[in-house]
């Protein structure tokens, strides 16, 4: 019996696979916005769609440039020249999307998030699969989502965060928006492993990747995910919160950094304590430990001394009227190295 003949593969078969992701590598290590966009037109033309690009390369290399920036192969000045011809890609493959057939969505990022690409990425998919999108870009404070949303009256928004010390201010968004009537899709490592923090802070959904969002419009999206949404487990972020600046100048007292480096170090301290607040607010002490980690790996991968263990140390000492605060400091300090000044 003869064997029927090959079937020809489709593109939807087919995966962009590891020759072509390290070519694109090759041109962003370059900065070259020619090649890149020459080589994600040819995937198009090559029958691949735009959300296959997107996902699937540019998303893919932008964790790899994240990867190579934090563990110093590559410099921030490398990092954000990669970005931008990412960004470029994006632009050249957004504008080959045709006109919107469904209903409108808004793509904001939290405020004090400025890593936009990926929200970029999420706006031309969700495009692709024929929604209108507005996207509001990086770091976008509550008043102004709000006041938009009362103007345009979107069908969902959709938000993006990538570092878990911003699950506050997500919270601010969540909060502002449901009460404008519309509901949140959330997005983001920000919002915890596998989402876990999204529903804690009210949103509506989560989803890991720019094809998630489009599955998740796809559902209906009920009054349940409007109005008021869950209460915190207590009001103890909230006194934390109030007292941030002080736990700040009181932590980067006790480390007495060099001068030279006193303003980075204050950000990493001013960030950690986001981490903390952000803790307390969703009732979870892996959020603080996992960020104590992070930092303390960048940290390392730089030749940067460990500061870590005297500012957790000091944060205790400043919070004892908060026992339930203290107790997520100790659980985070027991893997932290020893700071400067702080006896064994």
């Amino acid at each position: 019996m003869t064997p029927p003949p090959d079937r020809p593969t489709s593109a939807a078969e087919r995966r962009i696979g590891p020759d072509t992701l390290a070519a694109y590598l090759g041109h962003l290590d370059a900065a070259d916005r020619a090649g890149a966009v020459a080589l994600a037109s040819g995937l198009l033309a090559d029958g691949f769609s735009v959300t296959d690009v997107l996902v699937d390369l540019v998303a893919v290399a932008q964790r790899e440039v994240g990867l190579r920036w934090f563990t110093g192969s590559w410099s921030i000045a490398q990092e954000h020249a990669a970005t931008h011809v990412s960004e470029q890609v994006v632009d050249a493959l957004g504008a080959t999307i045709g006109p919107p057939r469904r209903g409108h969505v808004v793509m904001a990022c939290v405020e004090g998030e400025w890593h936009a690409l990926a929200a970029r990425i999420v706006t031309e998919v969700v495009r692709a699969a024929g929604w209108r999108v507005t996207f509001l870009g990086a770091s976008v404070p509550a008043r102004h989502l709000v006041s938009y949303l009362h103007q345009t009256g979107p069908d969902a928004v959709l938000l993006s965060c990538v570092q878990p010390n911003r699950l506050v201010r997500a919270a601010r968004m969540v909060e502002a928006s449901r009460a404008a009537g519309v509901p949140v899709l959330a997005g983001g490592p920000g919002f915890g492993p596998d989402g876990r923090w999204a529903a804690t802070i009210g949103a509506a959904g989560w989803g890991a990747s720019a094809r998630d969002a489009v599955a998740l419009l796809e559902r209906p999206l009920s009054a349940a995910h409007t109005g008021a949404p869950p209460p915190p487990p207590d009001d103890a972020y909230v006194a934390v919160l109030h007292r941030r600046r002080e736990l700040v100048r009181l932590a980067l007292a006790a480390v007495d950094p060099p001068q030279e480096s006193a303003e980075d170090v204050a950000a990493g301290i001013a960030h950690l304590v986001d981490a903390l607040i952000a803790a307390v607010r969703v009732d979870d002490d892996r959020l603080l430990r996992d960020f104590v980690g992070w930092q303390e790996e960048a940290l390392t991968s730089r030749g940067g001394r460990a500061l870590l263990g005297e500012v957790l140390g000091t944060l205790e000492r400043a919070l004892t009227e908060h026992p339930r605060v203290v107790a997520r400091l100790r659980a985070a300090r027991d893997g932290a190295p020893d700071g400067p000044g702080r006896a064994g």
